[in-house]
């Protein structure tokens, strides 16, 4: 993601803060989480469930700085832009989940198969949204673009409902995302963390996702169109409130879930980031509510918030290569964190202390002005 214009701090503290949290709810200690740090276990929402789709969100934010530019180039170097990056951060989001690459068995290593490695997952969504998002709102009309959200919120709805199990066209194996994701990777290339072949990042709950990105980008455009004034606050409190209305409405016949990335979830998820951004705006841009430097704090990792995420995800594996001993670095902290305080207060210490190691390294990029951009 593009590094926001120094005049709208806040949005670089969204970036920052949104990865943080995502960091601790992706690396709890031993113990377990709080029920604010897991997800739900399928409708409903938990403040976990808003950091992807902030994630998302934060991503359409970027692309309302770096679309501006895309309209002084000609169309093959605007679409090889989107094309490598999209190309780029899948392929990263691909490794990601190959890695190490290796398994050892009895002393020997040996190369993890293709066969059984996951295509799909968070960066690769990422990609695929970014995509979408970037063709649509530069080769469309504001009022055309609208008219797409729209229709791939009810067109999802739509798809669940006609293509799905008719007794259960919303259940984690029974709905039609499903249906696709094993037609086209198969049972071994999809998430199996739910003790089943399913992708939580399947391709058809993918286009309401990009709504996610749209949205972003259109309240990236707003801020930087108005300003911080009261007026840019109140207007996008005034819609993400609409939307959050929406989203409580809409559940009672399209449950809001995260797994299937429902339309309501959509409109839930949105209309919160919204709320969020408007409040930053205020503490940070207008009222300048720093006390103990907090929204500092999340800078260095806003402005480079892909790299920070790369690094979690691949640190506790690297380190835990490290025995000290009988045990990995990460099981020697984990231990430590559960003798300081045994249980879940334990794990979320364990989880702060490698949100805050991520945090270090985006801190000395920051510091020596290093900022990665895919």
């Amino acid at each position: 993601m593009a590094e926001a214009s120094p005049r709208f701090t806040s949005l670089d503290v969204f970036r920052g803060m949104t990865i943080c949290f995502m960091i601790i709810v992706n690396t709890p200690g031993s113990n377990g989480a709080f029920w604010p740090l897991n997800h739900a276990a399928w409708n409903g929402f938990t403040p976990t469930d808003l950091v992807f789709p902030s994630f998302l969100f934060a991503v359409g934010n970027a692309m309302s700085f770096t679309m501006k530019k895309y309209q002084e180039i000609g169309n093959a170097a605007v679409l090889t832009k989107i094309f490598k990056r999209t190309l780029l951060i899948f392929l990263l989001g691909f490794l990601l989940y190959w890695f190490p690459f290796v398994d050892v068995h009895n002393g020997q290593w040996d190369l993890r198969p293709f066969s059984h490695t996951r295509i799909l997952g968070v960066l690769q969504r990422i990609a695929l949204c970014y995509c979408f998002a970037s063709l649509i709102v530069h080769y469309f009309s504001r009022n055309v673009v609208f008219l797409l959200s729209a229709f791939f919120l009810l067109g999802y709805w739509i798809i669940l409902l006609v293509f799905g199990d008719p007794a259960q066209p919303f259940g984690m194996l029974t709905n039609a995302g499903t249906y696709l994701d094993k037609a086209v990777f198969g049972d071994a290339h999809l998430y199996h963390g739910e003790g089943v072949a399913f992708e939580p990042e399947g391709l058809l709950s993918t286009l309401p996702a990009i709504v996610n990105v749209i949205i972003g980008y259109f309240a990236g455009k707003f801020i930087q169109e108005k300003g911080k004034t009261f007026e840019t606050i109140s207007k996008l409190l005034l819609v993400g409130c609409l939307f959050i209305f929406i989203a409580i409405c809409w559940d009672a016949v399209f449950p809001i879930n995260k797994k299937l990335w429902t339309s309501s979830f959509v409109m839930i998820t949105t209309g919160i980031d919204l709320v969020l951004i408007s409040f930053l705006i205020y503490a940070v841009e207008i009222k300048n509510w720093n006390y103990l430097n907090w929204s500092d704090f999340f800078l260095p990792v806003g402005k480079n918030p892909l790299f920070v995420y790369l690094v979690s995800e691949t640190m506790l594996t690297i380190l835990s290569w490290i025995k000290l001993g009988s045990h990995s670095v990460p099981e020697w902290v984990d231990t430590f964190w559960q003798f300081v305080a045994h249980g879940k207060v334990g794990s979320l210490l364990f989880a702060i202390t490698v949100m805050l190691s991520c945090w270090l390294v985006g801190y000395i990029l920051d510091k020596r002005k290093i900022y990665i951009r895919v």
